[in-house]
C-alpha cells in the first residue's frame, strides 16, 4: 500500500537550500527505462511490488534502507516517480496507466485524457517531488548516480565518457544548448531508440544514454 498512516510528509521545517538543491537533481530517474522495457514487452498488467521484484531478480535494484517499512516506502517512491515520468514521456503517442495495482500501456489514448490525468493529479504532484523521499539531496543523487551504473552496466555502455562535443552532436545540438533543452532531446531520442520500441536500436540507444551521461557529468 503506497499511503498510509506512517507515509512521510513534507517536514515545515525543510530548509529552502535542501528545497533548491532538490530541483537541481541532475538527469532522470534511471528507472524509466528498465521499466518501458517490463511494461512494452508485456500485454499483462502489472503492480509495484511485481516490477520492484522483476527489477531487483534483473539487478537493477537493491535495498534502499535498513529499516524494512523505509526501504518498502523508498522502492514504492522511486518506481512511482519513474512511472509517472514514463506517462509524461509517452503521451500523446501512448497511454501509460499508472495505478499501484494496475499499470499498463496502451495503444489508445483514454478519450477523456484530461480527466484521467486529473484524476491523478495528487499522487503525480506528491511522486514527482523529491521532498517526499524522506532524505537529503545528496543523497537521492548519489542513489541515482548508483542507479544509472547499474543500468549501464545492464545494457552494456562504454565506460569512457564522450567529449561534450561529441555528445551534442549525438543530440543534433550546438554548444549553446540549454539544459532543459539538452534533456527534452535525451528523452525524445531515449524514447525513439529505445531496444523495446517497434523501431528501437539497441546500440544507437546505449550512444544515446553514454552522450546524456556525459552531458550530465558536465552540467
Amino acid at each position: 500500500m503506497l499511503f498510509s498512516k506512517n507515509t512521510p510528509a513534507i517536514s515545515a521545517t525543510s530548509s529552502s537550500t535542501d528545497d533548491a538543491h532538490l530541483t537541481d537533481i541532475k538527469g532522470d530517474n534511471p528507472l524509466i527505462w528498465p521499466l518501458l522495457s517490463l511494461l512494452q514487452t508485456s500485454n499483462q498488467s502489472w503492480k509495484v511490488h511485481h516490477l520492484a521484484a522483476e527489477l531487483q531478480s534483473r539487478g537493477l535494484m537493491h535495498d534502499l534502507d535498513t529499516d524494512q517499512q523505509k526501504a518498502l516506502f523508498k522502492t514504492n517512491f522511486l518506481l512511482m516517480n519513474a512511472l509517472f515520468e514514463l506517462q509524461e514521456i509517452l503521451l500523446p503517442e501512448l497511454w501509460l496507466q499508472v495505478k499501484a495495482m494496475e499499470i499498463q500501456i496502451f495503444k489508445i489514448i483514454p478519450t477523456n485524457l484530461d480527466s484521467s490525468l486529473r484524476e491523478d493529479d495528487a499522487l503525480r504532484e506528491y511522486y514527482l517531488n523529491w521532498l517526499n523521499y524522506d532524505t537529503c539531496p545528496n543523497i537521492i543523487q548519489e542513489m541515482l548516480e548508483s542507479f544509472w551504473s547499474r543500468y549501464e552496466d545492464y545494457i552494456g555502455t562504454s565506460p569512457n565518457l564522450m567529449h561534450s562535443h561529441q555528445a551534442l552532436s549525438v543530440f543534433e545540438l550546438d554548444s549553446n544548448a540549454s539544459d532543459k533543452q539538452i534533456r527534452r532531446q535525451w528523452r525524445k531520442l531515449a524514447l525513439q531508440w529505445h531496444p523495446d520500441r517497434p523501431n528501437g536500436d539497441a546500440a544507437q540507444f546505449r550512444k544515446v544514454c553514454e552522450a546524456w551521461q556525459t552531458l550530465r557529468e558536465k552540467r
